[in-house]
């Protein structure tokens, strides 16, 4: 006879039939667990029941509703305007067209509005499905096809948006949208690192740009994809990554003689962080490197705030001008 199980001193409490515990709602919806608990003092949504030992639970109808918040935020809109809405305000902002890369996935600039060709359906399903070497195989394929900077504007911005769509109706799960995230990743990576190699030989490697977002900003694909389009224009480019902390950027900047500073702001960052952000960076940095700046907060910067040197996107296909603009100053070695 086995002997007898140890009385654990710190039981899990038993969950809420139907309801789910803060750190639940936090991996589903993508907001973090302070997000959640500001929002509930300020908005009075969301607004958890507590279980038998005092920790907050949220009803399913919560968490969709959170879902469809993370979402319309991360399009750009303000917390202030979306929270406090009610269900059938924000029906209506559902129902708009997507302004920004959408789900956890949203960064940079703003997608161009591209409509759905054949590649991003077939994905979706293959997504969905877990069908995941056929859906690397294809857009292996459209990557081939389309050149890098077709794949990225035609494929890989509508697709973003279609998957972050799917999220917010509840017709992904987060796990699923992660790793479709990473497939792009390393697709784009892969190429970017192909044509960095051969910018070298064509001499128009100039201007050099280093990209990052500030702290608080966790989403770097949009990054990524704004870095294939400055690699197909002949920059080159080196990537921190996401979050690198305000006072070691300059030094980056001068350690690697960078022409150009690239910043990502999702609609995550209030526009006054966005504001603090890009002036403090032009104070500590030298006149002759420009700041180009892009994302959904973008959409909430005061017009005529732009500062010298430092130039805003609102489309990818920006990019292209924004080196174009660069060279056409005489800057190029």
């Amino acid at each position: 006879m086995s002997a007898a199980k140890p009385l654990d001193p710190h039981p899990e409490p038993e969950p809420v039939s139907g309801w789910a515990g803060i750190a639940a709602v936090e991996r589903d919806t993508g907001l973090s667990k302070d997000t959640l608990r500001i929002w509930e003092r300020r908005y009075g949504f969301p607004s958890p029941q507590r279980d038998a030992v005092g920790d907050r639970v949220y009803s399913v109808e919560q968490v969709q509703r959170l879902r469809l918040l993370k979402r319309l935020i991360d399009a750009g809109h303000r917390p202030g305007r979306v929270v406090p809405a009610s269900p059938e305000e924000l029906h209506t902002l559902a129902q708009l067209p997507a302004r920004s890369l959408g789900g956890n996935a949203a960064s940079m600039p703003l997608v161009p509005p591209v409509s759905q060709n054949e590649t991003v359906a077939p994905c979706l399903q293959m997504l969905a499905e877990h069908r995941l070497d056929e859906l690397r195989r294809l857009l292996g394929q459209a990557l081939l096809r389309e050149g890098l900077g077709r794949f990225v504007l035609q494929v890989v911005a509508p697709l973003t948006t279609a998957v972050g769509d799917a999220w917010m109706r509840g017709e992904l799960e987060v796990f699923e949208e992660h790793i479709y995230t990473e497939i792009i990743q390393q697709s784009l990576r892969q190429a970017v690192q192909s044509l960095l190699q051969q910018s070298a030989l064509d001499g128009r490697e100039r201007p050099r740009v280093l990209l990052s977002t500030l702290p608080g900003e966790p989403h770097g694909l949009g990054l990524l994809m704004v870095e294939a389009l400055l690699a197909v224009e002949g920059c080159q480019c080196l990537s921190l990554g996401v979050q690198t902390p305000v006072e070691s950027l300059p030094r980056a900047v001068a350690a690697h003689g960078s022409d150009v500073l690239a910043l990502s702001f999702s609609g995550l960052m209030a526009a006054s962080a966005v504001r603090r952000g890009i002036s403090e960076l032009r104070s500590m940095l030298p006149a002759a490197v420009e700041i180009w700046a892009g994302g959904s907060a973008l959409m909430q910067r005061r017009a005529g705030a732009q500062e010298p040197g430092v130039f805003c996107m609102t489309d990818l296909r920006d990019v292209p001008a924004a080196v174009a603009r660069w060279r056409g100053q005489g800057k190029r070695s």
